[in-house]
């Protein structure tokens, strides 16, 4: 169950209007009461001799009884109560019954004796009832109403017990702020999917991903066509920024603006310069750099997917043992990651990939604080797609894509445990959402090439499948039953083929492949191991350009050369990197 308080507004009778009204769509059925403050309020949805003016008049007494110059502005208060698609529906007595329990969680009427608002609940769909209340007390005070959305939503989540509904995630204040009725309204009248708050935080959030400085994130707000204006002190210090759609005007005709933090928390300007100037300890991560470090150059496309793949897979291995603010900045990174990937792929997988980024934003913001500096490796990956341009979705491009996505699943899936772990509940439910759509823009991306694969793996002589089988089974013996049987196996054996004739043990290869964390959560896991191969052993992800292997006797049939240099094996048998 659902609540959802709005800004307070001026007019009592434009807001009735609009609740006993048809809708934007003809949506609205049946308006009509289901409690009020004196439980005898006239009715317009059903009383044919009431009117929305009597309604308006009677709630807005208080109010009228005061002098002009003790009248609040805006005295409408409001909020709607939504049931969620899996509850089942409530009766007109039960929705009486939570609207009462609402306006007394809120303090717009308390009971016991204190002074009440006047107010009333009007239903008209099955899912859902509005209250509308005046912010004007029978004694002429005004109502102790602070905060009254986070009070509405702790009340809605007993409700919920009580009645046997749906149990929502309860919030933690780290949410961006939900659009307003009249932003939602106004989007309607406008013809826009979303409101400018929503497109304003998507195009500020996917302008910051990697940026290196202000003036290169003011740059990309102007190149995405924001208005921008920024404050400054008398010292001439920038103190903050605020955005507008151009095409988005007041009553006046003036843009309007939004500032950062009201688009989401992370977006304020001190918070989005913790990502440039934060620095670690040398050793702390690897590097000891500063995170404002000079930039190398832009790689293209496909070899920015691979770089982003390997920093990828090291930030999962972070969740293993790493301290919770190192984690906490690794998953806001992998949001960055998430926003470039979407900005920069091709059609058919542009709008899932955007869909994971959106939801992720979600996850991306908890009570701990980020550690930023450790997060370098990912920010760079972010950064370093957004300047290698738009991918194409076929050849290494949209090969390399598919890794990429396979390798960002596994880090949003090990956001969501840990997230499930800390107890954040609203985060892991938004990391599991990102992961399913990360799924689906999988499928897509990686449909093509891992068909040239599947082809090559099946034109492989027999005799090379059983003997590649046979090294699954040694190096993977707990796995290669079920990799066998899956319908990806002709790929995997296709790669380790490709491995072997680039000069790799296949063996050893699986062996690390293999022994990694996350295959439990899979859909194939011979498709993580195709990627993981080919990434450990510097093959291209786009196998269609290489020839085809036919020497059944184990000595290599190819002429490839190794990999690059730096995709070899430290220590510990971690990638270093492409």
């Amino acid at each position: 169950m659902i609540p959802s308080v709005n800004d307070p507004g001026s007019r009592t009778i434009g807001l009735l209007a609009y609740l006993y009204g048809p809708g934007k769509h003809e949506e609205h059925t049946d308006p009509h009461l289901v409690a009020s403050f004196d439980g005898m309020s006239p009715d317009p949805g059903r009383d044919p001799k009431a009117t929305l003016k009597d309604l308006q008049q009677l709630l807005d007494q208080p109010v009228e009884a005061l002098p002009d110059h003790a009248r609040p502005a805006k005295h409408v208060w409001h909020t709607s109560v939504r049931a969620t698609a899996d509850d089942r529906i409530l009766s007109d007595e039960e929705w009486g019954e939570i609207a009462r329990r609402v306006v007394a969680a809120t303090g717009i009427d308390p009971g016991d004796g204190e002074p009440a608002c006047r107010w009333a609940a009007v239903r008209h769909a099955d899912d859902h009832i509005h209250i509308i209340a005046t912010l004007v007390c029978e004694d002429g005070s005004r109502p102790d109403d602070f905060r009254s959305g986070k009070r509405a939503q702790a009340e809605c989540r007993l409700i919920e017990k009580e009645l046997g509904l749906h149990q929502v995630a309860p919030g933690d204040g780290t949410a961006a702020q939900r659009p307003t009725s009249a932003e939602r309204h106004k989007a309607e009248r406008q013809g826009r999917e979303r409101t400018a708050r929503e497109e304003l935080r998507e195009t500020v959030r996917r302008a910051v991903a990697g940026t290196h400085s202000e003036g290169e994130f003011f740059d990309r707000l102007a190149a995405a066509g924001l208005l921008v204006h920024k404050r400054v002190a008398p010292s001439g210090d920038l103190l903050g920024y605020k955005v507008a759609l151009p095409d988005d005007r007041n009553k006046d005709g003036e843009p309007v603006f939004y500032p950062g933090a009201r688009l989401a928390p992370d977006l304020s300007l001190p918070r989005i310069r913790e990502r440039w100037t934060t620095t670690v300890s040398p050793g702390q991560d690897g590097e000891g750099v500063t995170a404002d470090a000079p930039l190398r150059s832009v790689p293209g496309p496909a070899s920015a997917r691979r770089a982003a793949t390997t920093a990828a897979w090291q930030a999962v291995l972070v969740f293993d043992d790493g301290d919770d603010g190192v984690i906490s900045a690794h998953i806001a990174a992998a949001g960055e990651v998430l926003d470039a990937l979407a900005k920069t792929s091709a059609a058919h997988t542009r709008k899932q990939l955007g869909e994971a980024a959106t939801a992720f934003e979600r996850a991306s913001r908890s009570h701990v604080r980020a550690a930023r500096g450790h997060d370098r490796a990912l920010r760079q990956a972010a950064r370093d797609l957004v300047h290698g341009g738009p991918a194409l979705g076929r050849g290494e491009d949209g090969a390399s894509t598919a890794m990429l996505i396979d390798m960002a699943f596994f880090l949003v899936t090990a956001a969501v445990a840990w997230h499930g772990k800390k107890g954040h509940a609203q985060q892991a439910a938004a990391a599991l959402q990102a992961a399913e759509h990360l799924r689906a823009a999988y499928q897509s991306a990686a449909s093509h090439p891992m068909a040239v694969l599947h082809q090559r793996g099946h034109l492989l002589p027999p005799a090379l499948q059983r003997r590649h089988a046979a090294v699954l089974r040694e190096a993977a013996p707990e796995l290669a039953e079920q990799v066998l049987a899956e319908a990806g196996w002709p790929a995997l054996a296709s790669t380790l083929a490709d491995a072997e004739a680039a000069g790799h043990d296949p063996a050893e290869l699986l062996a690390q492949a293999s022994g990694r964390r996350e295959l439990d959560t899979a859909s194939s896991v011979s498709d993580v191991l195709v990627w993981r191969l080919r990434r450990l052993a510097g093959l291209p992800a786009d196998a269609s350009a290489m020839p085809l292997h036919s020497n059944p006797t184990g000595k290599p049939s190819l002429s490839h050369t190794k990999g690059p240099a730096d995709t070899r094996q430290d220590s510990h048998g971690r990638a270093r990197g492409f």
